[in-house]
């Protein structure tokens, strides 16, 4: 039976930007078990049910171990192509049209995996997106936090002949532990090559892992961000400075951030004039991709159709788009709304 709720509607037919997604996350179990048997990759789980049954976290690190357990089925150009083209398929299907995606090169030259590996296959699957399904994109390389600078400067230097295609970096992994001061030379060298810069900050970390993304990685936006609303003064800059919020629902979930889905801080941001947006982090690992988290939490929290027009038109000019190509987005936001 089709949900009677209007807001259901509007969230099928807005057009959304997803600025949160780890294409590594991305790996349902089904393809986890086709990828394994295709290369030969021994993994320790006899079905994609018990996969699944697997996914039960207690905290970041939890999900973590698992996570880069699951990338050991990722190998050639074929594979990544696979993982991402699947993505974009379940993106359109939420009538995502701009997607800025996260990869991890360290996690798979470490495996002995080659960066155009990697790169080539990714993005070979984002073009074909943008051709046939009408879905723009950013590509963001991440830098490991549980390693050190040293190594997030190797892969900087491997990513530096293909910078053209390569459009920002971010900072994610285990967060406690390790701050974004731990990371700031190679960042201050990113900004320097003149890509865009954002950083996971806030979701285990305490506030001040953000006011030091802020400050010292001078970050265009911050990856979660939910224990910035501890701190009011730290909350009211973010709010006045306009910065971009990638908060991620089920991720808070499933990775006990909050208790309950009533527990999300979107609406707390909302009401404190943040920019907040809604994302997927990694959606085959937290059981939802981009509308699953806007029903959600559109849900638990209550959240009006006005609000749910402002996450959606709060992704595009979060975004890394030109001003020009998000006034277009935001005008298709404008004539859904209206339905």
């Amino acid at each position: 039976m089709t949900n009677p709720d209007p807001r259901w509607a509007l969230i099928e037919r807005l057009p959304k930007a997803e600025l949160h997604l780890h294409i590594e996350g991305s790996l349902e179990p089904e393809m986890l078990f086709d990828l394994a048997a295709r290369n030969a990759v021994a993994i320790p789980f006899g079905s994609a049910e018990e996969v699944r049954a697997a996914y039960s976290f207690s905290n970041l690190q939890d999900f973590l171990d698992i996570y880069y357990q699951g990338m050991s089925v990722l190998l050639t150009e074929q594979d990544f192509f696979d993982l991402t083209w699947a993505y974009l398929a379940r993106a359109a299907a939420d009538n995502v049209r701009h997607v800025e995606i996260f990869f991890d090169p360290q996690g798979h030259t470490m495996r002995g995996v080659g960066f155009t590996t990697v790169l080539n296959g990714i993005e070979a699957a984002l073009k074909r997106a943008q051709a046939e399904l009408g879905i723009t994109y950013r590509l963001i390389m991440c830098f490991l936090r549980h390693l050190s600078e040293e190594d997030a400067f190797a892969t900087l230097a491997m990513a530096e002949p293909h910078l053209e295609r390569i459009h920002g970096v971010g900072l994610d992994s285990s967060e406690l532990g390790h701050p974004p001061s731990k990371f700031a030379r190679v960042f201050a060298r990113a900004r320097a090559l003149g890509l865009h810069v954002t950083a996971h900050a806030g979701e285990e970390g305490p506030p001040e892992y953000v006011r030091e993304a802020l400050d010292l990685l001078k970050v265009e936006r911050i990856d979660h961000g939910n224990r910035a609303l501890e701190d009011a003064e730290l909350t009211q800059r973010i709010a006045a400075a306009a910065i971009t919020l990638t908060v991620c629902p089920l991720s808070n979930l499933r990775l006990c951030v909050i208790g309950e889905m009533a527990q999300s801080p979107v609406q707390r941001m909302l009401d404190a004039g943040l920019k907040v947006t809604i994302n997927s982090d990694d959606p085959a690992y937290f059981g939802g991709y981009v509308n699953d988290n806007f029903r959600t939490v559109a849900e638990a929290l209550d959240l009006g159709p006005a609000q749910i027009v402002e996450l959606a038109r709060n992704s595009f000019t979060g975004s890394f788009l030109p001003i020009a190509e998000q006034a277009r987005h935001l005008a298709e936001i404008d004539r859904a709304a209206r339905g």
